[in-house]
């Protein structure tokens, strides 16, 4: 399961997203706003800063892979992932990228060329590009075609790939840091984490925290997971005030099978899901028809919480409204669908 936390990302491509705003904003009074409210919402779009000035290049920084990468132009930006796209593009850079992962779902970016097949890079496809840069993450594959990229003189950055909250704002600082920004990257992360921590205001005061198990369906390839240790899942739960049921029942896997038993030891109260993974299965009544899941809290309630699946681990600069929306469900009060 090498890269699977970065597949999951966007596996089963969605069209449905998240209620976010369109309205543009810029200076430090934009890292003190709430976050946005239905009412002046448009789906599925980043929202940009604005007044980010002209990336002051060459940089030279230090990637994941420990490597020294010197950024002499950001012109022609490929970004090879959904998060990674979505920061530039919130950056208010989204001008200079050229391509998209097929994990970037959200509108700005749905007319650029995809240069993955599958979830894997096509380095022909990057190249035919004439890119100044390339932005990867840890887990981005195969090796050998970002080798090629690299082999051909593009400056490669590697990110670390999300593994929760704490990771939104040293992402957004990594790459705008790389891209000559440095403080639009400032200002960008103390909006966002401004917004996190006005999402997690609006947990219940609760004195029992509901357990909440991490579902990865793929009913089309008979692939289901419950999320456990590493699954990328457990910090959004928190969070939202629940605790990672997959994690406590101890599972030390990022992934493991779907077992009667391991749903039983786990106990879930609710069960987080990608929505297309959810439609995947034939919705509630599908899921429910997998062994073990009607017979969890959860399953009994029907107590199931669905996020888009392009932005649901991505802990990047919509990280506030997939909270939001993880708690509006996951506590809204008949808990039916």
């Amino acid at each position: 399961m090498r890269r699977l936390r970065t597949r999951l990302a966007g596996a089963l491509v969605s069209v449905l997203a998240l209620t976010l705003t369109a309205t543009a904003c810029g200076g430090p009074a934009d890292a003190k706003s709430a976050a946005p409210t239905a009412s002046t919402a448009s789906a599925n779009r980043v929202e940009p800063l604005t007044g980010t000035a002209r990336p002051a290049l060459p940089v030279t920084t230090r990637s994941a892979d420990g490597r020294k990468v010197t950024v002499e132009k950001a012109d022609r930006v490929v970004p090879l992932s959904g998060s990674l796209s979505e920061i530039v593009f919130t950056l208010g850079l989204g001008d200079r990228v050229v391509a998209r992962d097929v994990t970037a779902t959200f509108q700005q970016a749905s007319e650029l060329p995809v240069v993955t097949r599958g979830h894997d890079v096509s380095a022909e496809s990057v190249l035919s590009l004439g890119p100044d840069l390339v932005l990867a993450e840890t887990t981005t594959g195969p090796d050998e075609a970002v080798d090629q990229i690299r082999a051909a003189g593009v400056p490669v950055l590697v990110v670390p790939a999300a593994q929760g909250l704490d990771d939104v704002g040293r992402r957004i600082g990594a790459v705008a840091d790389a891209l000559g920004v440095p403080a639009a990257g400032a200002r960008l992360t103390e909006r966002s984490e401004t917004r996190i921590a006005a999402a997690r205001t609006a947990v219940p005061d609760r004195r029992t925290r509901p357990r909440v198990a991490f579902l990865y369906l793929r009913g089309s390839a008979s692939v289901y997971l419950i999320g456990g240790k590493g699954s990328g899942a457990g910090s959004l739960i928190e969070a939202a005030g629940g605790i990672d049921a997959g994690t406590e029942s101890g599972l030390t896997k990022d992934f493991t099978a779907i077992t009667s038993e391991a749903l039983v030891k786990a106990a879930p109260d609710a069960i987080l899901v990608m929505t297309k993974g959810l439609e995947s299965v034939g919705g509630v009544d599908g899921l429910l028809k997998i062994p073990g899941v009607a017979e969890t809290p959860a399953g009994m309630d029907r107590r199931i919480v669905s996020v888009e699946d392009g932005v649901l681990l991505n802990y990047g600069p919509r990280t506030d409204q997939v909270l939001t929306s993880v708690v509006t469900q996951l506590y809204r009060e008949d808990g039916a669908k």
